[in-house]
């Protein structure tokens, strides 16, 4: 779990780094669903799933500056 955590977190940001705003949006909502997922098994605090999301989240709404 906490692999594929780190994996959609990557592809996330690899979508950023191509400036590919369609590609980072539907990347950050699979990837919203997979941390949020870890957070509720147990993987990891809640708090540190918030923090991911909302770094991704401020990550992909740069792209549109």
């Amino acid at each position: 779990m906490k692999t594929r955590t780190k994996n959609v977190t990557k592809s996330v940001r690899q979508a950023v780094n191509e400036k590919s705003i369609e590609a980072a949006r539907s990347e950050l909502d699979s990837a919203k669903s997979v941390i949020d997922r870890a957070a509720k098994k147990g993987v990891i605090h809640k708090n540190t799933a918030a923090r991911k999301i909302s770094r991704l989240s401020k990550l992909v709404e740069s792209i549109d500056v």
